[in-house]
């Protein structure tokens, strides 16, 4: 049978998974016909090649676990990809030529590491960050060829490389020197690591607002840096100037989050604004008029960027229509051969009194039938991110198999304000359930969910807050499916990587041994033996976020107390790259739950007789 006889056949949930997909098409900047996007179009996400002047693509990298990480060089000569191991982050960059050829080592010199950034200059310098559990975070300047290779920064806590000016003559770094890992400060310095000029709205520590590199004008002789900043409340841009010292506050009155980017000549600002889990585009002249719309439909922007001729191309979706890489000009610019993705529902929005502030959620159900429907609380991971009106063909397939689906944008998500996400400290977990406890009471008050076919389950922090949850909430949750998990904090701690601890010390106020406390109330291995809903664990045997060793503690916990529970394990990192392996672990999810709900599998069961 062909592959394209298989997706026709098989239920929309699989082929929404299968549907060739692509990225947003990022470009080089003196070589703007030489693309850079990643797709699924071999069931495995990797990295690919773009000529837009022959329309010729190619396949870049070609790994069991796939790949995508990737930048073009400005002249769009040669790839730059990161190669780790199956899917542990840890590793080297390798360069390849764009038109194809041997991947070499980009920086031979410098050791395996976990990636803190990259920026690539137009004489082919490279500054490389790199995060290890010894050294914490070091940058480097890398000469052309992989020699000559300068450290130019050293510390403990958290930094990255954030941008190289045009001219290659400033880098800005983003830094957490002052032991906030949530709120960066900013540093310019020269490539023999010399400062330039320093921005600290932390004022050392004592204050929560942070900072962001959005980048360098894209013009010769330009030193302006486009910056992210908190100072009203929100993330809005603004500009500043390291060599003059002067700082432009941009007029922006939109009443979410904004991410701003250069338009390629430096006249303007793409602007992309978010707000209650949609996205929109503005364009705006610095000192010019009020910003300009971008028409997309209503839905996700998930990435845009400003070509050289003014054109602007993003990548939308919404949660009823899959994505497509979009322009102004009303093409579609990337279309992947192969069959669509079937459509799923569009989400409708709720907003809950909590003990913390309204509380926004995004709710599908089902085309047909009425409630109250078993019900999927689909918890986000981050913790400082949040859901979206944006197509996801995980929660889609509980949709088509008769559930509801709740997502729930708790305090510690992004997009609703700096408060908001700040919000999250020392009671962590705790103050997010507290959250989903207020919609979950709603959702069974107004008729929407079973209160006895509730479905706790989650990736990464939604699978730690699951666990938590199960064993803190153990009366009102039927299961649990938890995603490569935060199971036991304090192994979990001790083996994670070096950047996720410095966010685990800012959020609980210290390390284990400092605060063990903290780290006791929010750890799911405190509350293990309350748990009394079925558990099931899937978790990445090479994963540096969430390592194996503390979610085996939690496990072995579930086995000693006879707990129903299932674990599967596959050979990847923080979640897989493989489509086939998405399929099989949301298929071993509904086969969990069908069987641990009854009557929501009799429901599924009729839905087939009818079909």
């Amino acid at each position: 049978m062909s592959d394209t006889q298989n997706a026709s056949t098989s239920p929309d949930w699989e082929q929404r998974f299968r549907a060739p997909r692509v990225s947003l098409p990022d470009w080089a900047e003196d070589a703007p016909e030489r693309s850079l996007f990643v797709s699924n179009a071999t069931g495995t996400y990797e990295l690919y090649a773009w000529d837009r002047s022959t329309g010729l693509q190619r396949q870049v990298t070609d790994r069991p676990n796939g790949t995508t990480d990737g930048e073009l060089t400005p002249d769009g000569s040669a790839i730059w990809w990161f190669s780790d191991t199956d899917g542990d982050e840890f590793g080297v960059w390798m360069r390849q030529p764009f038109g194809g050829g041997e991947d070499v080592p980009a920086a031979p010199g410098l050791e395996p590491s976990y990636p803190a950034g990259l920026a690539i200059g137009r004489d082919g310098t490279a500054v490389i960050g790199r995060s290890t559990d010894e050294d914490g975070t070091t940058i480097h300047l890398v000469r052309p060829g992989g020699t000559g290779i300068v450290e130019i920064y050293r510390h403990r806590e958290s930094a990255g490389v954030g941008d190289l000016s045009h001219d290659g003559s400033l880098i800005a770094l983003e830094h957490t020197e002052h032991g906030d890992a949530m709120h960066s400060s900013l540093r310019v310095v020269r490539p023999d690591g010399s400062t330039v000029a320093e921005l600290d709205d932390t004022e050392g520590g004592t204050k929560e607002l942070g900072l962001a590199v959005m980048g360098f004008a894209p013009v010769a002789g330009d030193a302006r840096l486009l910056v992210g900043h908190q100072r009203r409340g929100r993330w809005e841009p603004m500009i500043w100037d390291p060599l003059a010292g002067t700082e432009t506050e941009l007029e922006v009155d939109l009443p979410g989050d904004v991410s701003a980017e250069w338009y390629p000549d430096g006249s303007a600002i793409l602007i992309e604004h978010g707000f209650e889990a949609r996205s929109e585009l503005w364009r705006l002249e610095p000192g010019g008029p009020a910003p300009v719309r971008v028409e997309t439909p209503a839905g996700l922007v998930s990435g845009a960027t400003a070509r050289p001729d003014g054109t602007v191309e993003y990548l939308w979706s919404s949660a009823a229509l899959p994505p497509v890489v979009r322009s102004t000009t009303g093409a579609v610019v990337l279309d992947p051969p192969g069959p669509k993705a079937p459509s799923s529902v569009p989400v409708r929005d709720a907003w809950v009194e909590g003990p913390g502030g309204r509380v926004h959620a995004l709710v599908q159900t089902p085309a047909s039938g009425e409630g109250p429907f078993p019900t999927v609380f689909e918890i986000h991971g981050g913790p400082t991110w949040h859901d979206s009106d944006a197509f996801a063909s995980g929660p889609a397939a509980w949709v088509d198999h008769g559930f509801a689906v709740v997502r729930v944008n708790y305090r510690g998500s992004t997009g609703y304000g700096r408060a908001w996400t700040d919000a999250l400290k020392h009671r962590v977990g705790l103050i997010e359930l507290e959250d989903i406890a207020a919609v979950r009471e709603w959702a069974v008050e107004s008729g929407l969910a079973d209160p006895d076919r509730l479905i706790l389950a989650g990736g990464s922090w939604g699978g730690y807050l699951t666990l938590l949850g199960l064993g803190t909430q153990p009366d009102v949750w039927a299961l649990g499916l938890a995603a490569v998990p935060v199971a036991d904090y304090v192994t979990a701690y001790h083996d994670e990587m070096e950047a996720l601890k410095a966010m685990d010390r800012t959020l609980l106020g210290g390390t284990p041994e400092e605060v063990p406390e903290r780290f006791e109330a929010s750890s799911p291995l405190t509350y293990v033996d309350a748990v009394r809903a079925p558990v099931y664990i899937s978790a990445g045997v090479n994963d540096p976020r969430c390592p194996i060793r503390q979610v085996e503690n939690y496990v072995d916990r579930l086995k000693a107390q006879g707990a129903v529970h299932e674990v599967y394990r596959y050979d990847a990192g923080h979640g897989s790259l493989v489509v086939e392996e998405r399929i099989k672990q949301v298929g071993l999810e509904l086969d969990f739950a069908l069987r641990h709900l009854p009557e929501a599998r009799k429901k599924e069961a009729d839905t087939d007789a009818l079909a």
